[in-house]
């Protein structure tokens, strides 16, 4: 690995694995800050609901940004404004505090989290984007497994605060990291919207001309930021409202206005000199496919797991710790399985290899639908074990196929597109097994009873059409041919 590249995949890797850290501790510590700050549930709640609806809204600008002005300076602003966020976090007096600084830091994680994969995208050649792509799928995999147990253990022995202290060095070392590290000399950035030396592929030939340069705050699409901004924000949060007891009205009406801002959004779209969402990637059937394959299996995933977590510790009787004992094949093979899928894509291609995992993504909710109240550990274990392989191989093909095939210079808002479905996916998974559950409560938690977990198995299935619509090998013409020499000419030797 180049000097160049190792600050990058540094960046890309901790900055992803920290957000994914940063989740799951918050989970285990928000009964200790209920009590200390004197809160009532829902106020607790929107330290999550008010996160997620700033980083959804918000991740595709963010992306635009980066593409703009370079992902590394986008990259550095999140990661220190992460830092800063959450030692405030921890310093808060009440919990209003909380939730105003739990909106910034999820601000400053749609900026944080798209520029990870763009920088990616414009360190390494495409037909390299695997192997770091799945080295930051295995980091995200091990800080989500580990995040319970870390974050309990911090619960237990210095109280709540100390959730949010854990993820401050590593914010900040990075965004230092990336604002010392030297820019490409033809990545995006200061005033550049494209990037000069990118050449479209031949697949690209009748794609229309684009627009001539735009400068300032038109060249950002801000009517279309806005617009999306509000249409994923209501979404999100009448996802989450519909999966509270007696929250169905508040959030259908939540979603039937993002469906509003949504039509606005397309209408706008078409008529802007400078999208935010650029045709060109829109138009791109690998793009598209790759991106309703991870929305697909993360709704089917989350879901899965809300059911199941109820049905271990409500049904089963089991205590937290046995519970994550349970799952744990998930999180070994999602590690494990993150490291293998390069050498799958080159052997297999990623059709084959997202087909595969879509598969097996299936037939792990499928097998978990069939447990009783009788299921002990083997089955929940085989169960969890397909469910982590099946998932990982196809996030992190469908991942390579999004940031590969969308050119360099929307390499950010391909990395905010697919950060957005992956943050839809689960909102909208759980709101469908919470739904499901509340229409068929004879069936309870157990999962052979219920209709929640066989839907679920139908989400999941609709990943594989996705995958089968991904490219059967890489694409090697991504790159320019370098120009025929001259006649006459002499070559030109670089050392």
């Amino acid at each position: 690995m180049s000097q160049r590249r190792a600050p990058v995949l540094a960046c890309s890797v901790v900055g992803a694995a920290v957000v994914a850290l940063d989740g799951t501790v918050l989970t285990v510590a928000q009964p200790a800050l209920q009590r200390d700050l004197h809160a009532d549930v829902g106020q607790v709640q929107w330290t999550s609901t008010g996160y997620l609806i700033a980083v959804a809204s918000l991740l595709v600008f963010a992306g635009r940004l980066g593409d703009r002005y370079g992902h590394r300076r986008v990259f550095a602003v999140g990661a220190l404004g992460f830092a800063a966020a959450s030692a405030g976090i921890a310093l808060a007096p009440g919990i209003g505090t909380v939730i105003v600084l739990r909106v910034l830091q999820g601000v400053c994680g749609a900026l944080l989290q798209p520029a990870t994969l763009g920088m990616l995208r414009t360190a390494y050649p495409p037909e390299r984007l695997s192997t770091p792509i799945a080295v930051r799928t295995a980091a995200i995999g091990l800080a989500a497994a580990a995040g319970p147990l870390v974050g309990g253990a911090l619960v237990s022995a210095y109280g709540w605060r100390s959730v949010f202290l854990l993820g401050v060095p590593p914010t900040l070392a990075i965004g230092l990291l990336a604002l010392a590290t030297r820019e490409r000399p033809n990545e995006p950035s200061r005033s550049r919207g494209a990037n000069p030396s990118h050449e479209p592929s031949p697949k690209d030939a009748t794609a229309p001309a684009a627009p001539p340069s735009a400068t300032g705050l038109s060249a950002l699409d801000p009517a279309g930021a806005l617009l999306l901004a509000v249409s994923l924000g209501l979404l999100v949060h009448g996802l989450v409202e519909a999966a509270r007891p007696g929250g169905a009205p508040t959030g259908l009406l939540a979603v039937a206005g993002a469906v509003v801002a949504g039509i606005v959004l397309a209408r706008h779209e078409r008529r802007a000199a400078r999208p935010l969402l650029p045709p060109e990637l829109l138009r791109s059937a690998p793009v598209v496919a790759g991106l309703a394959a991870l929305l697909a299996a993360s709704a089917a995933l989350f879901g899965s797991l809300f059911v199941a977590t109820y049905f271990l510790q409500d049904v089963q009787d089991l205590d937290p710790l046995d519970c994550a004992l349970r799952v744990l094949p998930l999180a070994v093979l999602m590690v494990f399985g993150a490291l293998l899928c390069p050498k799958l894509q080159r052997r297999f291609g990623p059709r084959r290899t997202a087909t595969a995992g879509a598969a097996l993504l299936t037939l792990g909710v499928l097998l978990l639908s069939r447990l009783d109240t009788t299921a002990g550990a083997a089955a929940v274990g085989v169960s969890a074990a397909l469910l982590g392989a099946g998932f990982v191989t196809l996030m992190v093909t469908a991942t390579s196929v999004v940031v590969h095939r969308a050119p360099e210079a929307h390499a950010g808002v391909a990395g905010g597109l697919q950060q957005t479905a992956m943050n839809i996916g689960p909102a909208l998974g759980v709101a469908l097994a919470t739904l499901l559950l509340a229409l068929v409560p004879e069936g309870g938690f157990v999962p052979s009873r219920g209709a929640a977990l066989p839907a679920l198995v139908l989400i999941a299935a609709l990943a594989l059409p996705a995958a089968f619509a991904l490219p059967r090998g890489a694409d090697r013409r991504t790159r320019p041919e370098p120009p025929t020499p001259r006649a006459g000419s002499r070559p030109c030797v670089r050392s």
